[in-house]
């Protein structure tokens, strides 16, 4: 039995990687949504209004984030079935 040492080492990085851009992209996604409570929030009280439109551009943020991090599990599930 023959291991390819390099190609195991590659393979380990670039599923290191992904697993930190994916987790960063999915904190991103939990922070603009702690910024949209917090908009929502001030907005209610009647303290400064916060970023434009009530929150909804942290909103969308979110759940672009969300929708990244939603296709990247998609795309793994793709590889791992085998198409």
């Amino acid at each position: 039995m023959h291991i390819k040492w390099n190609a195991l080492a590659q393979t380990a990085g670039i599923s290191f990687g992904v697993t930190l851009a994916v987790v960063a992209v999915f904190a991103l996604g939990i922070l603009a949504l702690s910024r949209r409570e917090a908009a929502l929030s001030a907005a209610r009280e009647g303290g400064d209004a916060g970023p434009a439109g009530g929150g909804k551009p942290a909103l969308v943020g979110a759940y672009a984030c969300f929708a990244l991090c939603a296709a990247a599990v998609g795309y793994g599930l793709t590889l791992i079935a085998g198409h």
